[in-house]
């Protein structure tokens, strides 16, 4: 009995030493548990920070543009006849007073000399007159003959002046027909298609080509009513002139149709006096330089239009996030923690967003490492200076 008293006593001192440790493993893993939780609830993160402040953004608005030479002139035929040359190619560059087109001439040529032969024929006559004035003067002064006799033939004579300019005038209308058979480039410029062939019966119903100054280039495009009625407003404000408001930038710029931007940039200089009623646009006209020839009658592109607004809020993109199409931003509390916040966006400028309302002037919003925030977590701002554009 002695050694099962013993046995037992040892048992229960291993059973009191394995209670005590379990508790004391239990209440470090408490303790540890604990601090690990007042740590999170203490530390902070260093992130960059931006202090709001209203800035001047640069807004671009794009429409849709049709490319036309200052110049573009219809080459039209003024007399009827068959085209006998070509002296140019399509495409060829030609200059003013170049020759073009030649049309058969022998019909005007049989007309003109036709005109001549009457115009000398009326010549003839109007001298015959003249000398039968001078023959009855000295018979009337001499009271030979009646005095009207004189009168029907100086009457005679003026009809003859009369014929005679009429047929110098017919002379004249048959030269200027003859010198239509050859037709000349009226401007420097670059010829278009030409649908004619030699051999082909030509008249002013059809042109026979066009010439193109493309020395400068007008830009026809087209703004809805609302964004006129805007720009006008911004003119009656700031300007006499559109283009010299001071929230508009004077110049505008061309994306061509493979993407790039033209290397000149252009100004709005013509608006048209009516608006569009299927539409409800009314159309403008930019002029552009075009010293290399790059752009050409027909080419289309894609206008861009800048407007200044000063004294905006302006967010980077990069510090937003979207969640079901809203943007958020994180703002920090006076306490440096985080809170993020809805905002809501007028535009965009650059790489800003233009903040309509949701922020003001002095808060502080984080611009990076969104993925080390957490709440009840702290931040240790490193303040970064926010862009002016």
């Amino acid at each position: 009995m002695g050694a099962y008293e013993k046995a037992k006593n040892i048992l229960k001192s291993i059973l009191v030493v394995g209670i005590l440790s379990f508790f004391s493993i239990s209440f470090q893993a408490c303790t540890s548990g604990s601090s690990k939780s007042v740590d999170k609830n203490n530390q902070t993160v260093a992130l960059p920070v931006q202090v709001v402040d209203t800035a001047t953004a640069v807004t671009e608005k794009t429409y849709l543009g049709t490319i036309e030479g200052k110049v573009n002139v219809e080459i039209r035929p003024q007399i009827e006849g068959i085209l006998e040359e070509i002296y140019v190619d399509e495409g060829a560059y030609v200059e003013k007073g170049q020759k073009l087109f030649k049309i058969n001439p022998q019909t005007y040529q049989e007309e003109l000399n036709n005109a001549l032969a009457n115009e000398n024929v009326e010549k003839a006559n109007l001298e015959n007159a003249r000398l039968e004035v001078d023959r009855l003067k000295p018979l009337v002064e001499n009271e030979v003959i009646s005095e009207v006799r004189l009168r029907s033939a100086m009457s005679d004579y003026e009809v003859a002046k009369a014929s005679l300019a009429q047929a110098s005038a017919a002379v004249a209308t048959a030269r200027i027909n003859l010198g239509f058979t050859t037709i000349k480039a009226p401007v420097s410029g670059y010829i278009g298609r030409i649908p004619k062939r030699i051999g082909n019966l030509v008249n002013d119903s059809e042109p026979l080509t066009t010439l193109s100054d493309i020395e400068e280039v007008y830009v026809y495009f087209a703004m809805s009513e609302s964004d006129f009625l805007y720009f006008s407003s911004k003119k009656k404000q700031d300007s006499t002139d559109i283009t010299e408001s001071s929230n508009l930038v004077p110049y505008v710029s061309l994306i061509m149709a493979n993407g790039e931007e033209y290397p000149f940039q252009g100004k709005v200089d013509a608006v048209d006096g009516q608006v569009d009623r299927t539409t409800g646009a009314i159309s403008l006209r930019a002029i552009f330089p075009n010293e290399d020839n790059l752009l050409r009658s027909g080419n289309r592109g894609t206008l861009k239009m800048q407007e200044r607004k000063t004294g905006v809020i302006l967010v980077p993109q990069v510090a937003t996030s979207e969640l079901q199409d809203k943007i958020f931003v994180h703002v920090l509390q006076p306490d440096n923690r985080v809170k993020r916040k809805e905002i809501k966006v007028a535009g965009t400028s650059a790489s800003n967003y233009i903040v309509s309302d949701g922020l003001q002037v002095g808060d502080r919003i984080i611009l990076s490492g969104f993925d080390k925030l957490s709440d009840q977590v702290k931040v240790n701002p490193i303040v970064k200076s926010a862009s002016r554009i």
